[in-house]
């Protein structure tokens, strides 16, 4: 089995479940967290975020990985911060054969983007003829398990202002999928708290 899989086996997990997902909560030798939530009805990944050690008795933020972003709020009048809405932004889904991206706010024609597996690192790279938007995305899923990307497996559509990227999942990241769900289904879930023993990021 790789060492990633390894790692998740030896670290430290809680466990709950909220009405249909199945809520991990890692910690690992280094500080790092990880929490990772499952649709039980399709076994699916919900999301995955990251939070690394407090600082100076700061609260650490969650990076979000998988799924969509979580709220950000001002410490001092608890009001949302907002980015421009017209500006591009992310948002990752993983399905039981593809891994998705939608880039949200580009309003051009299917014609002008190109996206590409760099040879030489875990990025796909999205860019546009009229040079409006370049992007380098990350591929974790592929770069843990050392499988190089591969072009023929990238397709992307566009509607609604949004480029939807689809990578079709290799066989070996489907075969580890289903390795760490069954490890995953032995963990018992304890509905208490809130935070890290709730296994919330947010």
């Amino acid at each position: 089995m790789t060492d990633w899989f390894t790692k998740l086996k030896n670290a430290k997990k809680s466990c709950l479940v909220d009405n249909n997902l199945k809520k991990i909560h890692y910690e690992f030798n280094d500080g790092k967290e990880l929490v990772e939530e499952y649709d039980l009805s399709t076994n699916c990944l919900t999301k995955r975020a990251w939070r690394c050690n407090k600082q100076l008795k700061e609260e650490a933020t969650w990076d979000i990985e998988v799924g969509d972003p979580e709220p950000q709020y001002n410490a001092e009048d608890k009001c949302m911060i907002r980015e421009d809405s017209s500006q591009p932004f992310i948002t990752r889904r993983i399905t039981k054969i593809n891994l998705e991206w939608r880039i949200r706010n580009l309003p051009y024609p299917i014609e002008v983007y190109s996206v590409n597996v760099d040879q030489e690192s875990f990025f796909l790279i999205v860019r546009t003829t009229n040079k409006k938007y370049y992007k380098k995305i990350s591929v974790p899923d592929l770069e843990r398990l050392s499988i190089p990307l591969e072009q023929e497996n990238v397709t992307f559509s566009h509607r609604f202002n949004t480029l939807i990227i689809t990578y079709k999942k290799p066989k070996k990241l489907i075969d580890f999928e289903k390795a760490l769900f069954e490890e995953i289904k032995q963990i018992q879930p304890k509905n208490y708290g809130e935070g890290i023993n709730g296994c919330n990021p947010s």
